[in-house]
């Protein structure tokens, strides 16, 4: 038995752990248990990676195992990091296709949320891009899935939240660059209409994203700014005079919190004031070249940054809602956090395409995603928020979820049914189960 949390550090639970070196240890466990889910490198925020009766650790199956320079087609094992990707193929010239908010997360991971990254409005997510994967179904067989072959399983298993089956190994598509470098455009926004204009003139672009000021309120509400993003050429570099490394690897993270903060020391008044300093800072510099590191992994910089919000952990609020109306129901959700007062130290937005399986989140429209610090009255706004986001048709991120209802979950997946009818045809049900699934009856 050992304690186990998601990245958010709620809820926090006793459990039984076993770890997984070899697909061979996959099918026993499957073979021989029930009530399981896989875990990764634990960056789920609640408790989608925490078994009902068993978590399989599956860092151990780390191994690359074939690449393609021509198709760039990548063969990994499902516990191979982001970051090692990124150490490994960045130098020869290869980026990920879709990347999230950190490169802390495995593989199997990334599929199991279908992860959607800067670039989704445009290129989808990283199902999108997933090209086959062998999956341990209960029973213990290894079934390789793919758009052709068992594909609605292939399907239901992106975004499936590990609840289809144990990923083994997994192919995907990696994309060419030619630096490690970001051309970086940021548009200012003094207000909620502002920043969702410049998300949509932005729809050509490769990546985009909103920083949101979620203190701000009044004709300032929903003040952003909007980073816009492509990956820099060698000619740019060149133009820039740079001395720095063309394909240069990131850098080690060298900050780091090494306790849980006081509650105090994360209040209104210091998140206000550091979203002055941030919000007058990034509008000084209209366009810059960035490495890939701080563009997209910015809070990997600061290890173990989930301590700054305190003993009790923190809450992701990440939902999206549909384009109709989405200006006035964004603006409810932010009036109500900021008439709350309750701070949200982070505030991202961004504009979303249609998600790959039956149980993605991501759907056209745009995802707000807040982060809020545990307290006793936290779990009321949250509730308030969530019934806003299901009249407004849309849904909240299980990957970031610890705590929505189980009305609330399958008001937003239509295609909930559909999934149900894989698991149960792969015999995953009361198998294959985790904290979030027994919570929300999946």
């Amino acid at each position: 038995m050992m304690r186990l949390d998601g990245w958010g550090r709620y809820p926090s639970l006793d459990g039984r752990v076993v770890a997984a070196a070899s697909p061979d240890d996959l099918a026993r466990l499957m073979r021989d248990g029930s009530g399981l889910v896989a875990r990764g490198n634990g960056r789920a925020y609640g408790d989608a990676a925490m078994g009902e009766a068993l978590t399989v650790l599956g860092r151990r199956l780390n191994r690359m195992k074939e690449f393609d320079p021509v198709s760039g087609n990548l063969t990994v094992e499902a516990g191979v990091l982001l970051s090692d990707i990124l150490d490994t193929f960045v130098p020869r010239g290869f980026f990920p296709p879709v990347v999230p908010g950190t490169k802390l997360v495995t593989v199997g991971g990334m599929i199991a949320s279908d992860i959607h990254g800067k670039n989704h409005h445009r290129d989808g997510g990283f199902g999108a891009y997933l090209q086959s994967l062998d999956l341990v179904v209960p029973g213990g067989e290894t079934v390789h899935c793919s758009r052709e072959n068992n594909s609605e399983l292939f399907f239901a298993t992106i975004g499936g939240m590990g609840l289809t089956g144990i990923i083994a190994q997994a192919t995907m598509t990696l994309r060419t660059i030619e630096t490690a470098w970001i051309d970086q455009r940021t548009v200012v926004a003094p207000d909620l209409g502002a920043a969702l204009q410049a998300l949509d003139e932005s729809s050509e672009a490769t990546y985009s994203v909103a920083w949101i000021d979620c203190i701000a309120g009044g004709a300032a509400l929903g003040r952003s700014l909007v980073y816009v993003g492509e990956h820099a050429t060698r000619d740019q570099l060149a133009a820039a005079q740079s001395e720095r490394g063309v394909l240069a690897p990131a850098p080690r993270a060298k900050l780091g919190v090494p306790l849980e903060l006081p509650s105090w020391t994360l209040n209104r008044a210091s998140v206000r004031a550091f979203n002055e300093v941030y919000f007058r800072a990034g509008s000084r510099t209209e366009q810059a070249l960035v490495h890939f590191n701080p563009y997209f992994f910015p809070l990997d910089g600061v290890d173990q940054w989930n301590r700054i919000y305190g003993r009790r952990g923190f809450l992701q609020h990440q939902c999206v809602v549909p384009p109709a109306n989405a200006h006035a129901v964004l603006s409810e959700i932010l009036e109500r956090f900021s008439r709350s007062g309750k701070a949200s130290f982070l505030a991202v937005l961004k504009k979303l395409g249609d998600g790959t399986g039956p149980l993605s989140f991501p759907m056209l429209g745009y995802t707000l995603a807040l982060d809020v610090r545990v307290t006793d009255e936290i779990f009321a706004l949250l509730d308030e928020i969530d019934a806003i986001v299901v009249r407004a048709g849309g849904r909240l991120y299980l990957t970031k979820d610890a705590r929505q209802s189980r009305d609330t979950f399958e008001a937003g997946y239509p295609r909930l049914d559909e999934f149900r009818q894989v698991r149960r045809a792969v015999g995953a049900e009361g198998r294959l189960q985790s904290r979030l699934s027994s919570r929300l009856g999946i």
